[in-house]
């Protein structure tokens, strides 16, 4: 292991994170919200904690294998997860214990959505500002952000590609090189950011609030300024229909985007059979909600019924986590329905969480290949993907990853029982943190302020673990991965 190389990475970050502080500083300035020091300070902390780990090991340049890249992509999302909080434990207008302030910031830097705070509307513009602006450094993944400029800094990036891209198939890459993958993929995320912030202020927002919501759109994580979330603009149905728009780009495989930028042609879209299965998953839940929404009275208008039940679907669906109305006091089974949309989540290669869309089209494919080989057992049954036959050593990692899901899904879920919360709450909270969904049910619905400090550490896990998709966590746990 190359701890010594890890160790100047994780100082090189920390410093590069500290410039994080510096638009929320101007923000205060600019508003005069009186909490420009809680970033200034913030920024100094951070600075001189990212120098005290680097200046050790400055001349530490070793080029990092694959073991070192697990290492270094879990104390990433761990460390900026902590450093991330500086702001919110410090700021003398929020009063936040540690142990929130590490939740609002990792819930921040996964995209999960999930926050401890009520009275948004009342914070000052800063924080309100880097709240969001923590979810689009943690959208396409800071991973990526690192890979693009790891020629800087004397270190090969593909160790970390391999380790930090999430979906079953990751050796794929855009361009030859690495670097160039993570700048063709930073690219097109601070496109549709421009795109969206634009499309929200000409559709009625404020410019503070476009460019906010444009941040936790494009990495679909679903903070809001503003305590009602989409639900403040429900009078200007544009900005819906926008945030629809946007949030399923950003559900897709980024990858595709890249593709069809370059060839300018949409037939790459046409052709990916992922996308073609997200389209439909999204197109069949959005017609029963809608319909069911109509049908139960709960919108006497058939256009507020459609608005709200596609836009609700695509929020859940593609792990947003954005809300209009209370979905989870909607009638029936819609609540339950739109959280196992999440479960199946977005593609791989997006800003979204799940189980990706991928990986449960492979899922059932696999299921409908045994139910064949039942009726045919010496048949030779292959799946394919793209009309290609799929080894079997990816469907094994497909359904090894979704039972590894399922036993840490139960673990957690037991757990957050045994400290006092109902079994919905349990079940919703888990949901939301391992899907990097957000919004939950029941006692978790709003906000998660209420729930004990035990429960809030081991959602913060949770969180961590689905973003990580699992095995870059739990292979730190194997003592295999520490054997010579």
């Amino acid at each position: 292991m190359q701890f010594s190389a890890i160790q100047r990475l994780l100082g090189i970050i920390l410093m590069v994170f500290s410039v994080a502080m510096l638009p929320p500083m101007l923000v205060s300035f600019i508003y005069l919200d009186g909490d420009f020091n809680t970033f200034f300070y913030a920024f100094a902390i951070i600075l001189i904690t990212g120098i005290s780990i680097w200046l050790p090991v400055k001349n530490a340049k070793r080029e990092l294998r694959l073991r070192d890249g697990f290492i270094l992509v879990v104390s990433f999302w761990l460390v900026l997860g902590i450093a991330g909080a500086t702001p919110f434990f410090i700021s003398p207008k929020l009063d936040m214990s540690f142990t929130d302030a590490v939740f609002e910031s990792i819930s921040g830097l996964t995209t999960t959505g999930a926050t401890v705070i009520s009275g948004l509307d009342q914070l000052p513009q800063s924080i309100l500002y880097y709240r969001q602006q923590l979810q689009w450094l943690g959208g396409l993944g800071i991973i990526i952000i690192a890979v693009a400029i790891m020629p800087m800094l004397g270190i090969g990036g593909m160790q970390l590609y391999r380790a930090g891209t999430p979906g079953p198939m990751k050796d794929s890459k855009l361009t030859p090189r690495i670097t160039e993958t993570g700048k063709a993929l930073w690219y097109i995320y601070l496109t549709l950011t421009i795109g969206c912030a634009l499309a929200y202020w000409a559709a009625g927002m404020s410019l503070f609030d476009a460019i906010g919501h444009s941040f936790s759109t494009v990495s679909v994580g679903g903070f809001s300024t503003h305590d009602a979330s989409m639900g403040y603009f429900n009078n200007m149905p544009m900005i819906q229909i926008v945030a629809i728009f946007f949030m399923f780009l950003s559900g897709m495989n980024f990858s595709l985007h890249f593709l069809v930028w370059r060839s300018r042609s949409i037939l790459h879209y046409l052709r990916d059979s992922e996308f073609k299965t997200y389209v439909l998953i999204l197109v069949v839940v959005s017609t029963i909600t809608s319909g069911y929404l109509y049908y139960t009275d709960r919108f006497i208008n058939l256009d507020n019924a459609i608005i709200s039940g596609v836009f609700q679907t695509i929020s859940i669906g593609t792990t947003s986590g954005f809300t209009t109305y209370e979905y989870y006091n909607w009638p029936g089974f819609l609540p339950v329905l739109l959280l196992f949309t999440s479960f199946i989540g977005a593609c791989v290669g997006s800003t979204g969480g799940g189980l990706k869309t991928m990986r449960f089209s492979l899922l059932l494919k696999q299921g409908m290949r045994e139910i064949r080989r039942s009726i045919h057992p010496n048949a030779i049954i292959s799946i394919k993907v793209g009309g290609k036959p799929l080894p079997d050593r990816v469907i094994n990692a497909v359904w090894g990853f979704f039972a590894a899901y399922i036993a840490i899904f139960a673990t957690i879920m037991l757990i957050l029982m045994m400290t006092g919360l109902d079994q919905i709450s349990a079940f919703s909270a888990t949901t939301a943190s391992m899907n990097n969904l957000g919004p939950g049910l029941y006692a978790v619905a709003n906000t998660y302020e209420g729930i004990t400090t035990v429960a809030k550490w081991v959602l913060c896990f949770s969180m961590l673990i689905g973003r990580l998709e699992i095995f870059t966590l739990l292979v730190l746990f194997t003592p295999n991965f520490w054997r010579r």
